[in-house]
């Protein structure tokens, strides 16, 4: 149990630091691809307020910086190499009328016909084609579209989000080990109780087997002193029971450590299952109950056969005990991935059950606590039974019937 809940604080510690990393990284890149779009955003209006022409001196007559603008003061501080960007203008069937490709020698009217193509399918002013950041615009010589080659930019771009990725997962990684580290600290404190709790089962399971074995044995004597009477039966029932609920108790906490001694070896589970569903027939029978049975033959499992046996029985002890009068039980067992065991029973207060608490212990339906032969710890011994075969118990109902699903694993 301890070893379980260490795990799952690791587990939910490293998800939710990793989902926050997540979220950065996702926040980095978006405000990234906005810086991009804006700086490359800022070059090609540069050159559309140009009229199409990357323009070359200011307004009084001076050559800009290697050959730039005073928009484009950013770009020139990061890369040395001359902005690569292309003009076309187009006719009213949208083909390419003039080229302008000083900037970009590489380009073929074939191509820049391309681009355009490509472009004019974004049903958009601005866009990206290919590495090539385009806008559409109105010049004096009619509609025309300028394409700024942004392969530095986005290869720079790039580069920093791998950074920020490596940083990301290498600082995760290293609060992975922390958490690690500390989960057996942070959990000390629970395992703590557990411990001190399973003892006292522990102390308890012997400092009360000794006098109600006494108790029970002066019982006998008793009886056959003086016979039996309502009295002694009563003495005897009560004794019996919280016998009985020691041992289940002893049971469940030994269920619940982390290595409990199962005897893993290959066996029919089929069998096991008739075996047992055989056993309740009679009791079933005596209570007016039909226990009716759908069990793949020849299914072969590995686990500890006494426990998978009083698992079912736990839920058949349950099934016959809850079952409507002149109601009708079913056990179905199948195997498609993994095996499937399947008890249902017609309850007519199906409504009236809260499945989520069925699994707790001591958890009775009938809220006046009248003993029927069950403590409620039965499902509770189920489910440990399940989880120690890696496998998981659920309950559901339907129309007037309520059902558990046990896969095994």
């Amino acid at each position: 149990m301890i070893y379980s809940l260490r795990r799952k604080f690791i587990l939910i510690s490293t998800i939710s630091v990793f989902s926050v990393f997540l979220v950065i990284f996702v926040i980095m890149c978006v405000m990234n691809h906005m810086q991009l779009n804006h700086t490359m955003d800022t070059l090609v209006d540069a050159i559309v307020s140009n009229d199409g022409v990357f323009p070359k001196h200011d307004e009084f007559g001076r050559p800009f910086p290697n050959g730039g603008s005073p928009h484009m003061d950013i770009i020139t501080k990061e890369t040395p190499f001359s902005t690569r960007f292309f003009t076309v203008w187009l006719g009213k069937d949208n083909r390419i009328t003039k080229v302008n490709v000083e900037a970009v020698f590489s380009i073929t009217e074939a191509q820049a016909q391309k681009y355009v193509e490509d472009a004019l399918e974004k049903n958009g002013e601005r866009g990206w084609v290919s590495d090539y950041r385009f806008r559409m615009f109105q010049s004096e010589s009619g509609r025309a579209m300028v394409f700024v080659n942004g392969e530095m930019n986005r290869m720079m771009s790039n580069r920093f989000l791998l950074t920020a990725l490596l940083v990301l997962v290498g600082s995760g990684v290293a609060v992975l080990v922390l958490i690690i580290i500390i989960s057996k600290r942070a959990v000390h404190p629970v395992a703590e109780s557990y411990e001190k709790q399973r003892q006292f089962i522990t102390d308890a399971n012997h400092e009360l087997k000794t006098p109600l074995t006494l108790i029970l044995s002066n019982l006998d004597i008793v009886e056959a002193e003086f016979g039996r009477n309502e009295w002694l039966d009563d003495m005897r029932s009560e004794g019996e029971r919280m016998g009985t609920l020691i041992n289940q108790l002893v049971t469940l906490s030994r269920m619940d450590e982390d290595h409990a001694n199962l005897c893993i070896c290959p066996f029919d589970l089929s069998n096991a299952v008739l075996d047992t569903i055989s056993e309740f027939q009679a009791l079933a029978a005596e209570r007016k109950k039909d226990l009716a049975a759908k069990v793949e033959p020849s299914m072969e499992y590995h686990g500890d056969e006494g426990l998978i046996r009083r698992l079912l029985a736990i839920l058949l002890d349950n099934a016959v005990k809850y079952c409507d009068d002149g109601g009708k039980i079913t056990v179905t067992v199948y195997k498609r991935r993994h095996p499937t065991i399947i008890v249902e029973n017609t309850y007519g207060g199906v409504d009236n059950l809260e499945l989520e608490r069925l699994f707790d212990r001591f958890y009775r339906v009938d809220k006046s606590r009248a003993f029927n032969g069950s403590f409620g710890v039965g499902l509770s011994i189920a489910r440990a039974i399940a989880k120690n075969h890696h496998g998981d118990i659920t309950g559901y109902k339907k129309e007037q019937m309520i059902g558990f699903k046990v896969e095994l694993k």
